[in-house]
């Protein structure tokens, strides 16, 4: 059985964190930061989900722990759910 060279498997990694982020002006100020810190990252927020979700997309790696920093750092409860 031969394979496939052609064949590529794009990989999304997705991670959701429930936030206090309670406006879209804030949540504008910190995906404009996250994205600062981390150019790759697809980011967005749902706030008209009863935990405020911040998702985080990425093909390679997500740095939850200083995506949790990040938020400390800022006054802004940022938890991983999983």
């Amino acid at each position: 059985m031969k394979i496939n060279e052609h064949l590529k498997v794009n990989l999304t990694i997705v991670e959701i964190f429930k936030t206090n982020v309670n406006n879209q002006q804030l949540a504008n100020r910190i995906i404009a930061d996250l994205i600062q810190l981390y150019p790759d990252y697809r980011i967005n927020f749902d706030l008209e989900d009863c935990d405020n979700i911040l998702r985080i997309e990425d093909n390679d790696f997500i740095d939850i722990l200083g995506v949790v920093n990040y938020g400390k750092k800022n006054n802004v409860k940022i938890k991983l759910i999983v």
